[in-house]
């Protein structure tokens, strides 16, 4: 009777972790209903009275997990709750244009920050790395960042 008992609840398992963790069919889900009926057939086998009363409580324990498991509160406690409340820095148009100079504030390699018109803005250099307090000049505007080259 132990093993009939440990076969359906590993199969109860394996079928919340197929249903919850990794959806589709997968080993866990084909091995979980296989454990429930081989331990419903194996209580069949012992007596039908035996068999229908495993089958009756199967039923009611699979319908009780998955009330618990389908209920919202009980994955928002499991759940990553954060959410994102920043934004992307834009350059204001017409507040930086091609041929105004500034400074790195970061290291530019290729990517960082630098200041131009007393704004900080993303800065790229391709193709070069650039060290903080080098003065550039702006070569091409984007909505988010600029390219810039060294002054010569």
């Amino acid at each position: 009777m132990t093993i009939i008992i440990l076969l359906i609840i590993t199969g109860l398992l394996l079928l919340i972790l197929e249903f919850f963790v990794v959806p589709g069919i997968t080993i866990a889900g084909i091995g979980g209903l296989g454990m429930i009926v081989g331990g419903i057939f194996m209580a069949y086998g012992l007596d039908t009275a035996t068999g229908h009363i495993t089958l009756a409580l199967t039923i009611f324990f699979t319908l009780i997990i998955l009330f618990y498991a389908l209920r919202t509160k009980t994955w928002q406690k499991l759940m990553l709750s954060s959410s994102i409340n920043s934004n992307v820095d834009t350059i204001v148009e017409n507040s930086i244009n091609i041929g105004d100079t500034g400074k790195t504030i970061t290291r530019l390699n290729p990517i960082g920050k630098a200041r131009i018109n007393g704004q900080d803005v993303e800065a790229r250099c391709p193709g070069q790395f650039l060290d903080p307090k080098t003065e550039i000049e702006v070569t091409e505007v984007y909505k988010t960042y600029i390219i810039v080259k060294p002054v010569k």
